[in-house]
Protein backbone atom coordinates (compact mmCIF):
# COMPACT_ATOMS: atom_id res chain seq x y z
CA UNK A 1 0.00 0.00 0.00
CA UNK A 2 1.31 3.55 -1.33
CA UNK A 3 1.15 5.20 2.34
CA UNK A 4 3.72 7.79 1.22
CA UNK A 5 2.02 9.30 -1.23
CA UNK A 6 -1.57 9.34 1.02
CA UNK A 7 0.65 11.16 3.49
CA UNK A 8 1.70 13.55 0.90
CA UNK A 9 -2.13 13.93 -0.19
CA UNK A 10 -3.36 14.25 2.85
CA UNK A 11 -0.06 17.11 4.59
CA UNK A 12 -0.51 19.07 1.26
CA UNK A 13 -3.39 21.97 2.21
CA UNK A 14 -6.19 22.79 -0.11
CA UNK A 15 -9.47 24.00 1.45
CA UNK A 16 -12.47 24.70 -0.94
CA UNK A 17 -11.59 26.95 -3.85
CA UNK A 18 -8.43 26.85 -2.86
CA UNK A 19 -7.09 22.86 -4.32
CA UNK A 20 -4.39 23.99 -6.71
CA UNK A 21 -1.54 22.28 -4.82
CA UNK A 22 -3.70 19.08 -4.19
CA UNK A 23 -4.35 19.02 -8.13
CA UNK A 24 -0.79 19.92 -8.76
CA UNK A 25 0.42 16.71 -6.67
CA UNK A 26 -2.26 14.78 -8.77
CA UNK A 27 -1.04 15.80 -11.83
CA UNK A 28 2.30 14.56 -10.94
CA UNK A 29 1.20 10.86 -10.05
CA UNK A 30 -1.32 10.02 -13.09
CA UNK A 31 1.14 11.03 -16.05
CA UNK A 32 0.46 8.16 -18.75
CA UNK A 33 -2.85 6.97 -16.85
CA UNK A 34 -4.98 8.35 -18.94
CA UNK A 35 -5.97 9.97 -22.42
CA UNK A 36 -6.77 13.04 -21.45
CA UNK A 37 -6.44 15.53 -18.66
CA UNK A 38 -7.99 18.79 -18.19
CA UNK A 39 -9.15 21.22 -15.90
CA UNK A 40 -12.11 23.40 -15.90
CA UNK A 41 -12.92 26.54 -14.69
CA UNK A 42 -14.46 25.52 -11.38
CA UNK A 43 -10.25 24.04 -10.96
CA UNK A 44 -11.69 20.46 -11.01
CA UNK A 45 -9.20 18.27 -12.64
CA UNK A 46 -10.88 15.79 -15.15
CA UNK A 47 -9.08 12.62 -16.53
CA UNK A 48 -10.46 10.36 -19.13
CA UNK A 49 -9.41 6.74 -20.68
CA UNK A 50 -11.02 5.55 -23.64
CA UNK A 51 -12.81 2.73 -24.14
CA UNK A 52 -12.14 0.11 -27.28
CA UNK A 53 -15.10 0.76 -28.67
CA UNK A 54 -17.96 3.01 -30.00
CA UNK A 55 -20.86 4.31 -27.30
CA UNK A 56 -19.54 2.27 -24.50
CA UNK A 57 -20.78 3.42 -20.97
CA UNK A 58 -19.27 6.13 -19.41
CA UNK A 59 -18.02 5.60 -15.85
CA UNK A 60 -17.21 8.66 -13.52
CA UNK A 61 -15.71 8.14 -10.46
CA UNK A 62 -16.17 11.86 -8.13
CA UNK A 63 -13.21 12.28 -5.54
CA UNK A 64 -13.28 15.75 -4.27
CA UNK A 65 -9.81 17.13 -3.45
CA UNK A 66 -10.75 19.21 -1.02
CA UNK A 67 -10.52 19.76 3.16
CA UNK A 68 -12.29 21.70 5.89
CA UNK A 69 -10.60 25.07 6.51
CA UNK A 70 -10.96 28.26 6.87
CA UNK A 71 -10.95 31.92 5.20
CA UNK A 72 -9.09 34.81 6.53
CA UNK A 73 -11.98 37.44 6.57
CA UNK A 74 -10.26 40.46 9.28
CA UNK A 75 -7.05 41.25 10.26
CA UNK A 76 -6.96 42.95 13.19
CA UNK A 77 -4.69 46.20 13.85
CA UNK A 78 -2.84 44.12 16.60
CA UNK A 79 -2.42 41.29 13.66
CA UNK A 80 -4.78 38.98 14.49
CA UNK A 81 -6.57 37.00 11.64
CA UNK A 82 -10.44 36.43 12.57
CA UNK A 83 -12.09 33.50 9.87
CA UNK A 84 -14.99 32.22 7.86
CA UNK A 85 -14.82 28.82 7.84
CA UNK A 86 -15.19 26.55 4.42
CA UNK A 87 -16.67 23.39 5.68
CA UNK A 88 -18.43 22.11 8.54
CA UNK A 89 -16.81 22.33 12.26
CA UNK A 90 -17.69 21.65 15.57
CA UNK A 91 -15.99 24.37 17.81
CA UNK A 92 -15.09 21.80 20.45
CA UNK A 93 -12.64 20.39 18.05
CA UNK A 94 -10.79 23.71 17.31
CA UNK A 95 -9.51 24.78 20.76
CA UNK A 96 -5.66 25.68 21.14
CA UNK A 97 -5.26 24.12 17.56
CA UNK A 98 -1.66 24.64 15.27
CA UNK A 99 -2.73 25.89 11.71
CA UNK A 100 -0.99 26.68 8.41
CA UNK A 101 -1.93 29.83 7.20
CA UNK A 102 -1.51 29.64 3.36
CA UNK A 103 -0.91 32.87 1.01
CA UNK A 104 0.72 33.17 -2.89
CA UNK A 105 4.09 34.02 -0.96
CA UNK A 106 4.08 31.73 1.40
CA UNK A 107 3.23 29.69 4.43
CA UNK A 108 3.27 30.94 8.22
CA UNK A 109 2.80 28.73 11.01
CA UNK A 110 0.25 29.92 13.58
CA UNK A 111 -1.84 28.66 16.35
CA UNK A 112 -5.66 29.27 16.68
CA UNK A 113 -7.64 29.97 20.18
CA UNK A 114 -11.14 31.69 21.08
CA UNK A 115 -11.04 35.16 22.51
CA UNK A 116 -11.71 34.88 26.48
CA UNK A 117 -9.78 34.41 30.02
CA UNK A 118 -7.06 31.14 30.48
CA UNK A 119 -8.22 29.01 33.05
CA UNK A 120 -6.07 30.99 35.90
CA UNK A 121 -8.75 33.89 35.45
CA UNK A 122 -11.79 32.51 34.31
CA UNK A 123 -14.90 31.44 36.51
CA UNK A 124 -16.48 28.13 36.78
CA UNK A 125 -19.42 29.85 34.32
CA UNK A 126 -16.82 30.95 31.76
CA UNK A 127 -15.57 27.68 31.93
CA UNK A 128 -18.67 26.17 30.24
CA UNK A 129 -19.47 28.09 27.83
CA UNK A 130 -18.19 26.85 23.96
CA UNK A 131 -17.37 28.99 21.87
CA UNK A 132 -18.84 29.89 18.51
CA UNK A 133 -16.74 29.10 14.98
CA UNK A 134 -16.50 32.89 14.46
CA UNK A 135 -14.65 33.50 17.69
CA UNK A 136 -11.93 31.76 17.42
CA UNK A 137 -8.57 33.93 16.21
CA UNK A 138 -5.38 32.85 14.86
CA UNK A 139 -2.43 34.40 16.68
CA UNK A 140 0.72 34.14 13.79
CA UNK A 141 3.48 35.83 16.56
CA UNK A 142 3.82 38.92 14.22
CA UNK A 143 1.64 41.94 16.06
CA UNK A 144 1.15 43.86 13.67
CA UNK A 145 3.36 43.11 10.99
CA UNK A 146 0.77 40.29 9.91
CA UNK A 147 -1.04 42.72 8.21
CA UNK A 148 2.11 43.59 5.78
CA UNK A 149 1.87 39.47 5.29
CA UNK A 150 -1.36 38.29 5.26
CA UNK A 151 -4.95 39.44 2.87
CA UNK A 152 -8.24 39.16 3.42
CA UNK A 153 -9.26 35.66 1.41
CA UNK A 154 -6.08 33.39 2.52
CA UNK A 155 -6.67 30.56 3.76
CA UNK A 156 -6.15 28.46 7.32
CA UNK A 157 -5.77 24.40 7.40
CA UNK A 158 -4.93 22.94 10.77
CA UNK A 159 -1.18 22.01 11.13
CA UNK A 160 -1.02 18.39 12.32
CA UNK A 161 1.16 15.23 10.50
CA UNK A 162 -0.29 12.09 9.24
CA UNK A 163 1.22 9.43 11.42
CA UNK A 164 0.51 5.56 11.41
CA UNK A 165 -0.73 3.90 14.81
CA UNK A 166 -1.64 0.25 14.78
CA UNK A 167 -3.59 -0.94 11.44
CA UNK A 168 -4.57 2.51 11.14
CA UNK A 169 -3.90 6.09 9.21
CA UNK A 170 -4.32 8.92 10.93
CA UNK A 171 -4.33 12.75 10.07
CA UNK A 172 -6.51 15.69 8.62
CA UNK A 173 -8.12 15.99 5.17
CA UNK A 174 -8.69 11.81 4.96
CA UNK A 175 -11.52 13.78 4.17
CA UNK A 176 -11.30 13.25 1.29
CA UNK A 177 -8.09 12.59 -0.14
CA UNK A 178 -8.47 9.12 0.32
CA UNK A 179 -10.72 9.29 -2.38
CA UNK A 180 -7.37 11.24 -4.49
CA UNK A 181 -5.41 8.15 -3.21
CA UNK A 182 -7.74 5.50 -4.44
CA UNK A 183 -8.19 7.53 -8.06
CA UNK A 184 -5.14 6.90 -8.52
CA UNK A 185 -4.34 3.84 -7.23
CA UNK A 186 -6.56 2.29 -8.77
CA UNK A 187 -6.29 3.31 -12.36
CA UNK A 188 -2.76 2.07 -11.68
CA UNK A 189 -3.53 -1.13 -10.70
CA UNK A 190 -6.57 -1.88 -13.27
CA UNK A 191 -3.76 -1.30 -16.06
CA UNK A 192 -5.03 -2.13 -19.32
CA UNK A 193 -8.44 -3.70 -18.03
CA UNK A 194 -11.80 -2.06 -18.70
CA UNK A 195 -11.79 -0.67 -21.53
CA UNK A 196 -15.34 -1.38 -22.13
CA UNK A 197 -16.18 1.10 -20.75
CA UNK A 198 -15.14 4.93 -20.99
CA UNK A 199 -13.98 5.77 -17.73
CA UNK A 200 -13.62 9.22 -16.16
CA UNK A 201 -11.60 10.27 -12.82
CA UNK A 202 -12.70 13.65 -11.83
CA UNK A 203 -10.60 15.02 -8.43
CA UNK A 204 -13.85 17.66 -7.42
CA UNK A 205 -13.62 21.10 -6.11
CA UNK A 206 -15.59 22.50 -3.24
CA UNK A 207 -17.48 19.53 -2.26
CA UNK A 208 -17.44 20.78 1.33
CA UNK A 209 -19.31 23.96 0.68
CA UNK A 210 -21.96 21.79 -1.71
CA UNK A 211 -20.53 19.38 -4.21
CA UNK A 212 -20.04 22.86 -6.72
CA UNK A 213 -16.99 21.26 -8.40
CA UNK A 214 -18.88 17.78 -8.65
CA UNK A 215 -21.70 19.31 -9.99
CA UNK A 216 -19.69 21.31 -12.85
CA UNK A 217 -17.94 18.35 -13.89
CA UNK A 218 -20.71 15.75 -14.03
CA UNK A 219 -22.61 18.19 -16.08
CA UNK A 220 -19.80 18.19 -18.31
CA UNK A 221 -19.24 14.34 -18.72
CA UNK A 222 -23.01 13.44 -18.47
CA UNK A 223 -21.86 9.95 -17.20
CA UNK A 224 -24.08 6.89 -17.63
CA UNK A 225 -22.74 5.61 -14.13
CA UNK A 226 -21.68 7.93 -11.33
CA UNK A 227 -19.26 6.49 -8.35
CA UNK A 228 -19.38 8.99 -5.25
CA UNK A 229 -16.03 7.64 -3.53
CA UNK A 230 -15.62 9.32 -0.02
CA UNK A 231 -15.09 8.94 3.76
CA UNK A 232 -18.46 8.35 6.13
CA UNK A 233 -18.73 8.08 9.43
CA UNK A 234 -17.92 4.90 11.80
CA UNK A 235 -18.86 5.57 15.06
CA UNK A 236 -17.96 2.51 16.65
CA UNK A 237 -16.54 4.29 19.93
CA UNK A 238 -17.53 4.53 23.73
CA UNK A 239 -20.42 7.23 23.79
CA UNK A 240 -22.50 6.42 20.39
CA UNK A 241 -25.25 3.40 20.54
CA UNK A 242 -24.62 0.83 17.79
CA UNK A 243 -27.74 1.76 15.53
CA UNK A 244 -25.81 4.87 14.99
CA UNK A 245 -22.48 3.95 14.07
CA UNK A 246 -22.67 3.64 10.57
CA UNK A 247 -19.55 1.45 9.88
CA UNK A 248 -17.38 -0.91 11.73
CA UNK A 249 -13.83 -0.33 10.88
CA UNK A 250 -11.78 -3.21 9.49
CA UNK A 251 -15.61 -4.58 8.63
CA UNK A 252 -14.89 -3.58 4.82
CA UNK A 253 -15.42 -1.06 2.41
CA UNK A 254 -18.71 0.92 2.74
CA UNK A 255 -21.30 0.50 0.22
CA UNK A 256 -23.43 3.70 0.30
CA UNK A 257 -27.01 3.47 -0.26
CA UNK A 258 -28.71 6.80 0.74
CA UNK A 259 -28.22 9.95 2.48
CA UNK A 260 -29.74 13.44 2.23
CA UNK A 261 -28.08 14.33 -1.02
CA UNK A 262 -29.45 11.10 -3.04
CA UNK A 263 -30.74 7.64 -3.00
CA UNK A 264 -28.19 4.68 -4.60
CA UNK A 265 -29.36 2.94 -7.79
CA UNK A 266 -30.82 -0.47 -6.26
CA UNK A 267 -29.58 -2.79 -9.10
CA UNK A 268 -26.18 -1.05 -9.17
CA UNK A 269 -25.58 -1.82 -5.46
CA UNK A 270 -26.83 -5.39 -6.30
CA UNK A 271 -24.60 -5.68 -8.26
CA UNK A 272 -21.44 -4.05 -6.02
CA UNK A 273 -22.51 -6.40 -3.95
CA UNK A 274 -22.62 -9.01 -5.93
CA UNK A 275 -18.74 -8.54 -7.31
CA UNK A 276 -17.93 -8.31 -3.69
CA UNK A 277 -19.18 -11.60 -2.07
CA UNK A 278 -17.79 -13.35 -5.53
CA UNK A 279 -14.08 -12.29 -5.28
CA UNK A 280 -14.13 -12.46 -1.31
CA UNK A 281 -14.02 -8.46 -0.41
CA UNK A 282 -15.30 -7.41 2.69
CA UNK A 283 -18.30 -4.50 2.73
CA UNK A 284 -20.77 -3.40 4.60
CA UNK A 285 -23.87 -1.26 3.52
CA UNK A 286 -24.03 2.59 4.65
CA UNK A 287 -26.73 5.02 5.19
CA UNK A 288 -26.51 8.68 6.62
CA UNK A 289 -29.37 10.52 7.94
CA UNK A 290 -27.49 13.74 7.34
CA UNK A 291 -25.19 14.79 4.35
CA UNK A 292 -23.97 14.33 1.08
CA UNK A 293 -21.82 13.37 -1.34
CA UNK A 294 -20.50 13.80 -4.79
CA UNK A 295 -22.24 11.06 -6.09
CA UNK A 296 -25.37 12.92 -5.74
CA UNK A 297 -24.16 15.29 -8.00
CA UNK A 298 -23.62 12.73 -11.11
CA UNK A 299 -26.47 11.25 -10.09
CA UNK A 300 -28.76 13.86 -10.85
CA UNK A 301 -26.70 15.89 -13.89
CA UNK A 302 -28.08 16.87 -17.23
CA UNK A 303 -30.54 14.15 -18.10
CA UNK A 304 -29.27 11.59 -15.26
CA UNK A 305 -27.62 8.91 -14.15
CA UNK A 306 -27.27 5.55 -11.93
CA UNK A 307 -25.28 6.43 -8.80
CA UNK A 308 -23.73 5.09 -5.88
CA UNK A 309 -21.48 5.93 -3.25
CA UNK A 310 -18.16 3.48 -2.34
CA UNK A 311 -16.73 4.77 0.86
CA UNK A 312 -14.69 4.57 3.51
CA UNK A 313 -15.99 4.50 7.62
CA UNK A 314 -13.37 7.12 9.39
CA UNK A 315 -13.67 7.98 12.91
CA UNK A 316 -13.32 11.94 14.33
CA UNK A 317 -14.47 13.08 11.08
CA UNK A 318 -13.84 16.97 10.29
CA UNK A 319 -10.99 16.73 12.98
CA UNK A 320 -7.22 16.71 12.93
CA UNK A 321 -7.76 12.81 14.29
CA UNK A 322 -9.57 11.38 11.42
CA UNK A 323 -9.05 7.41 11.20
CA UNK A 324 -9.49 4.76 8.98
CA UNK A 325 -8.26 1.49 9.18
CA UNK A 326 -5.77 0.24 6.54
CA UNK A 327 -7.66 -3.09 5.41
CA UNK A 328 -11.30 -0.91 4.57
CA UNK A 329 -8.81 1.24 2.68
CA UNK A 330 -7.48 -1.34 0.85
CA UNK A 331 -11.03 -3.31 -0.08
CA UNK A 332 -12.29 -0.08 -0.99
CA UNK A 333 -9.02 -0.08 -3.71
CA UNK A 334 -10.03 -3.91 -4.32
CA UNK A 335 -13.88 -3.35 -5.35
CA UNK A 336 -13.27 -0.27 -7.57
CA UNK A 337 -10.61 -2.23 -9.42
CA UNK A 338 -12.87 -5.23 -9.76
CA UNK A 339 -15.71 -3.31 -10.76
CA UNK A 340 -13.74 -1.61 -13.83
CA UNK A 341 -12.12 -4.21 -14.77
CA UNK A 342 -15.62 -6.29 -15.14
CA UNK A 343 -16.60 -3.60 -17.83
Amino acid sequence: MNAELLRQLCEMPGVPGHEDRVRKLIMSEIDGLFDEVTVDPMGSLLCRRDADKPDAPKIMLLCHMDEIGFLVSHISDKGYLYLQPVGGFDPRNLFSRRVLVCTEDGDFKGVMNPGGKPIHISSAEDRKKIPEVGEFYVDLGLGEAAKDVIKVGDFVVMDEPFIEIGDKFVSKALDNRIACWLGIEMMKKLGSKGRGAEIHVVFTTQEEVGLRGARTSAFKVQPDIGIGIDTTLACDTPGVPDKDATTVQGKGFGLHVRDSSFIADKALVREIETLAIKNDIPYQRTMLAAGGQDGAAAQQAAAGARAVGIVVGTRYIHTVTEMIHKTDLQAALDILTAYLADQ
